[in-house]
């Protein structure tokens, strides 16, 4: 494209004007120098005019190159676009050759196959023929032979009833013999899941009691810590008490000395009630001995604890420790059924020797059904013993009795 010469005429440089040479006879004879400079002014002067018209052609070969440039890309377009025309056209032309070829070639499948079909039909029944040629013959064979094999056949299942009846009784005696063995060995397996399941428990209730006794010791660890502070600080207390004030200590111990005598003279008023429940126990169980889990025994340090809250930290642990035993094991599957009559909350006492054995139940009030109150003691002698007194409570007490109210809902609780 830059060879090419373009087709319009091109612009022409104007033509230099004529220059008149003076006669020299006309003219007068100048002088070099000055004839010198004449002519470079004019050579000046011309080359200026040939640079403009040379721009100026440029500049117009320029713009007529950029619009051959823009001509020829239009002509590339318009090509390109009628070849991808062309292209379209091929492809379609191709599909349709192509689908016309399948077409034909599936007629010509489709015409094999009807073909092979007939020719396979033709064939099916010259083979039927055939084979009715032989069934034919068979059966003729077969009617000579079963003529002869008649009474032979007879026999043959004659013997064979008499073999399926044998077989049969065989069956049934093996049927009864299995059902007999499916029977011991589903016991063994109801006896074995039952042996399992008592294990679990056991180890479950095992598990427990460490559990709780691991607790108890802890708490009854830093029970005896805090008690010990406590009486640290109280001596503390005690001696700069003392210090300040004698006449305050001596009002102190004058206190001190009516609380004991108070604290003494209820621990004989319970003393007395309870030498008196236990006289009323012991005619109780006379008239009833299924009323006592054990004989009552007398003349033991005994200690109560009638609710939640004692000073005894050692007690309300112990009393807490037992009541979790029946409110965490599967103690409440004894009692399901019974407490499902109508009922009020049963309160009772249990008397717990040093050695965590019972040693009697009271119902200080009943449950108003005989069924609930005997399965509330069927549970306290299953869960005995509840474990040995911790050194501090046992160097206090011999026997303690615990009360509590009996409560069920989904477990047993303890109030």
């Amino acid at each position: 494209m830059a060879s090419k010469r373009p087709d319009v005429p091109l612009p022409t440089a104007p033509a230099a004007p004529p220059i008149v040479t003076p006669k020299t006879s006309e003219v007068p004879q100048k002088q070099p120098e000055q004839e010198t400079r004449e002519r470079s002014h004019e050579q000046a002067k011309l080359e200026q005019e040939r640079q403009a018209a040379e721009k100026l052609r440029q500049s117009e070969l320029t713009a007529e190159a950029e619009r051959e440039a823009t001509r020829q890309e239009q002509l590339r377009q318009e090509t390109a676009r009628v070849e991808q025309a062309a292209r379209i056209e091929a492809a379609r032309l191709e599909t349709e050759r192509q689908e016309l070829a399948r077409q034909e070639l599936a007629r010509a499948e489709t015409e094999r196959v009807e073909a092979a079909r007939k020719e396979a039909m033709r064939q099916e029944q010259i083979k039927q023929a055939q084979l009715e040629a032989a069934r034919q013959e068979q059966l003729r064979l077969d009617a000579a032979r079963a003529e002869q094999a008649a009474k032979a056949e007879a026999a043959r299942k004659d013997a064979e009833r008499q073999e399926l009846a044998r077989q049969e009784d065989i069956r049934r005696e093996r049927a009864k013999q299995d059902e007999l063995a499916r029977q011991e060995q589903q016991r063994a397996e109801t006896a074995r899941l039952e042996a399992a399941r008592k294990e679990a428990a056991r180890q479950e209730q095992a598990k427990q009691a460490q559990l709780e006794a691991a607790r108890q010791a802890q708490q009854l660890e830093a029970a005896r810590q805090d008690s010990i502070r406590q009486e640290a600080a109280r001596q503390e207390a005690a001696k700069q008490e003392a210090a300040r004030q004698e006449q305050a200590k001596r009002e102190l111990a004058q206190r001190e000395k009516a609380k004991q005598e108070e604290e003494r003279e209820e621990r004989l008023r319970a003393i007395g009630r309870q030498l008196n429940e236990e006289a009323a126990q012991r005619d109780a169980a006379a008239k009833n001995p299924s009323r006592s889990l054990l004989p009552t025994v007398s003349g033991l340090r005994r200690g109560w604890l009638f609710g939640r809250a004692d000073p005894n930290v050692d007690l309300v642990q112990y009393a807490e420790a037992m009541s979790k035993k029946f409110e965490l094991n599967m103690a409440f599957d004894m009692l399901r059924e019974v407490v499902k009559q109508r009922h009020v909350s049963p309160m009772v006492t249990v008397a717990i020797r040093a050695d965590g054995s019972v040693e009697k139940v009271t119902f200080v009030v009943s449950s108003g059904v005989t069924a609930i109150d005997e399965a509330i003691r069927k549970v306290i002698s299953s869960f005995a013993p509840y474990g040995a007194f911790p050194p501090a409570l046992a160097r206090q007490y011999d026997v303690i009795e615990i009360r509590r109210t009996w409560v069920f809902d989904t477990a047993i609780r303890l109030q």
